[in-house]
């Protein structure tokens, strides 16, 4: 197994190599340093402005040059400062993590823990109205727009009712009042989708020749679905929740920038809407690089769950 993650980690190389391309073509061929320099400085700027912008920020040395100090600058972290509050990237991606994380984590593991028990009720008593009813209700929580729940919570639950803040973050134990409703909208939000993904591969599974067989050997049917069908499911709820993970460190977009909390999603907005091209491309690489971990991560976990899977 030792091998099988060096190897893969050596994989990491081409990729990181293909993100740093093609974010530094967007960023410096297909956007040129006049066209940044003017957006940053005015339309009314001046050439003599102009050409200070791009010698500050590195515009004016050969393309070559700049996309191999890109690729250094990306690899070592070293992401420099923001275009728009010149604070350094480095420690603005360390701040806003936490909080996305703060709220992104607990939501997640709780649904992903909800979305199997309800999964399991409806393999359990399938065909049943128990099982049509978790599918109805699933269905008409998918159907509902995550801007919606999000609308809704705030100003039902937090302004009229008073039941949540409205908006807000502070650090400490006092941050659990201001996470809990957006926590609970993401939970309603991707709850369904989650349930129904579940639902359709623990039925796959218990319609197995080896389920008809445990069944005849007078297996108790929770021994069945906890001890053979859960166990066997799981690769495709992993392969599901790795390509999830990435997502927790880069927060919601939406729920951030509704709510005031400072994570790397609101980070994201801001500098999409201030043309902060040094922030996104920095969240680019780092998503990019937590993508690859991620899946990495769900290779070695197949192995564990299921020993037919070999790493080699």
């Amino acid at each position: 197994m030792t091998a099988y993650i060096v190897r893969r980690l050596f994989y990491l190389v081409p990729i990181v190599f293909g993100v740093c391309l093609i974010t530094f073509l967007l960023f410096n061929v297909v956007t040129t340093g006049d066209a940044i320099a003017k957006q940053r400085l005015g339309q009314h700027a001046n050439q003599e402005q102009i050409d200070a912008y791009k010698k500050t920020h590195g515009y004016d040395k050969p393309i070559f040059v700049r996309f191999f100090t890109s690729i250094y600058d990306l690899i070592t972290f070293n992401f420099g400062r923001s275009e728009v509050t010149h604070q350094k990237i480095t420690s603005m991606i360390w701040d806003g993590m936490w909080p996305s994380l703060s709220l992104m984590l607990p939501a997640f593991i709780f649904t992903v823990m909800t979305g199997i028990t309800f999964a399991l009720f409806s393999a359990l008593y399938r065909n049943t109205w128990i099982d049509r009813t978790i599918v109805v209700i699933s269905i008409i929580g998918m159907s509902v727009s995550f801007l919606a729940y999000i609308i809704i919570g705030q100003y039902v639950l937090a302004y009229q009712l008073k039941y949540f803040p409205v908006a807000g973050y502070e650090w400490g134990f006092g941050v659990f009042k201001f996470l809990i409703l957006p926590g609970l909208i993401y939970v309603l939000a991707s709850l369904g989708r989650r349930v129904r993904f579940f639902r359709t591969v623990m039925l796959d599974e218990i319609n197995q020749d080896y389920v008809r067989t445990a069944r005849a050997k007078g297996l108790n049917q929770n021994v069945i679905l906890f001890k053979h069908v859960l166990k066997n499911a799981l690769i495709p709820i992993i392969t599901q929740i790795v390509v999830t993970l990435p997502f927790l460190f880069m927060g919601s977009l939406l729920l951030e920038d509704f709510y005031g909390i400072p994570g790397l999603g609101a980070m994201a907005l801001n500098a999409v809407n201030g043309n902060d091209f040094a922030i996104i491309r920095a969240l680019t690489f780092i998503g990019a690089v937590m993508y690859v971990i991620a899946n990495l991560v769900g290779d070695i976990c197949y192995a564990f769950v299921d020993p037919r899977v070999e790493l080699r």
